[in-house]
């Protein structure tokens, strides 16, 4: 550990009580910021007749209405802004599929914070200054491009700015230049995982020793499947566009057990997903964020739709959250069971012959839904085993989740891809979003 990254560590070395007043502090100021500049919270507070000086304890947030995503929408493109236009120095917006994206603005020390923050992020998972940091997350308007390689650089590492997709030229990228950290999202990790053995590489002799995966939620068997396949340590980072980008949370190398949220910037709560109540640490629902130091765009209990539990902190000061086990928008409920695409992944993952790349489809017949399981099919599985591998899958959702669905093996590399990541549901039901 270096001098010249010292500074990334001033919150951590923080004690619980002196955590807890620096948020108050910064909360309080935050929510003093946002009134002040951004009309759409002027009217929220007053409606709920609330005023920044009524937060006296971190409890009086409760107190506060929620910003959701359509509030963003509603106020695209600057009206989240609380600083003057001409002060912003980067935009980006999410990378959902569907509906109008939500767009977020910088000024000169957002952008500061967050190269801190993911600095701060992959150093937990690993890194070191003087690392090579390979970046596949898409570049552009996506914040995990740009914001993994402005904080790897903050580290003091040597960054690769791959981009996604041209998989066979990545694999050669990583021979040639030795990276020993991978920033990428799980999913497009197993399709270079699919590219080393179609050349014929060996993933385990590579250089990498570090992968550090976000942007979609993923499970603990694909970690056992990636640690397996390619001998390195696969860490969880956590973010999304609205609240930042990534280096929200991180998981720590030493103990992979959830991703410690950087609280001096970002206080989180669980609530009830129907009923908004603030639920007691421990319990598992839905995540929201309010910063605490961001200048041009304050976000005041941003709904993430992100379903977690928080737990106390271990590595770090900061509290943690549970690898993300799904979002309340992705719940398909199905002739009235719930399911999440985290559960069929567990499933696709041990099922033979069958590559961890899924989708699920859903249609309506007569006037009932149904769902199909669409998987890839390993590059080296036999054709003959397809059939085989898709009644697996129908018994293991029938016996595990308790509903019945149909499953196709696909070819291989035929589900379509966007920044990387596989859409998981496809909605084809008349009114879906498909």
């Amino acid at each position: 550990m270096t001098d010249a990254v010292d500074p990334l560590d001033a919150g951590e070395r923080l004690g619980t009580e002196e955590l807890r007043a620096l948020q108050l502090e910064r909360l309080r100021a935050s929510l003093r910021h946002a009134y002040e500049h951004v009309p759409f919270y002027r009217e929220s507070f007053d409606k709920a007749g609330v005023r920044p000086e009524d937060c006296r304890t971190l409890a009086d947030l409760a107190r506060f209405p929620f910003t959701t995503k359509a509030d963003l929408r509603a106020n695209y493109p600057y009206g989240m802004f609380a600083v003057p236009r001409e002060r912003i120095r980067r935009l980006h917006a999410s990378s959902g599929t569907t509906g109008q994206p939500t767009l977020v603005g910088y000024t000169d020390r957002d952008l500061s914070m967050w190269a801190d923050l993911v600095a701060r992020s992959l150093r937990a998972a690993g890194g070191r200054p003087g690392d090579v940091v390979h970046v596949a997350y898409g570049y552009g308007l996506f914040t995990g491009g740009l914001g993994a390689h402005y904080g790897a650089e903050r580290l003091g590492c040597t960054v690769v700015p791959a981009s996604g997709g041209m998989t066979a030229r990545q694999v050669r990228l990583i021979l040639d230049l030795e990276p020993s950290v991978i920033m990428v999202t799980p999913s497009y990790m197993l399709t270079l995982l699919d590219e080393f053995e179609r050349q014929g590489v060996d993933p385990r002799g590579t250089s990498l020793r570090v992968g550090v995966f976000g942007a979609e939620p993923w499970t603990e068997p694909m970690r056992r499947e990636i640690e397996e396949r390619f001998a390195i340590d696969a860490v969880d980072i956590y973010g999304l566009s609205e609240v930042i980008g990534p280096g929200v949370a991180q998981e720590c190398a030493e103990t992979k057990d959830g991703l410690h949220v950087w609280e001096d910037h970002f206080y989180p709560e669980i609530v009830d997903p129907v009923t908004g109540e603030v639920l007691p640490e421990g319990e598992r629902g839905e995540l929201v964020f309010t910063s605490l130091t961001k200048e041009a765009m304050p976000v005041v209990r941003y709904r993430t739709r992100d379903l977690t539990r928080l737990l106390p902190g271990t590595a770090r000061v900061f509290r943690r959250m549970e690898k993300i086990t799904g979002r309340s928008d992705d719940m398909v409920i199905l002739r009235g069971v719930n399911l999440f695409p985290t559960q069929i992944e567990e499933i696709v993952l041990r099922t033979p012959g069958v590559a961890p790349h899924f989708q699920l489809r859903l249609t309506r017949e007569g006037r009932l839904d149904a769902l199909t399981v669409r998987a890839e099919a390993r590059p080296d599985a036999p054709p003959e085993a397809r059939e085989a591998a898709a009644r697996s899958i129908v018994a293991a959702v029938k016996d595990g989740i308790g509903v019945s669905v149909r499953a196709e093996i696909v070819e291989p590399e035929s589900l379509e891809r966007s920044v990387g990541k596989i859409r998981r549901i496809v909605d084809l039901r008349s009114g879906g979003d498909g």
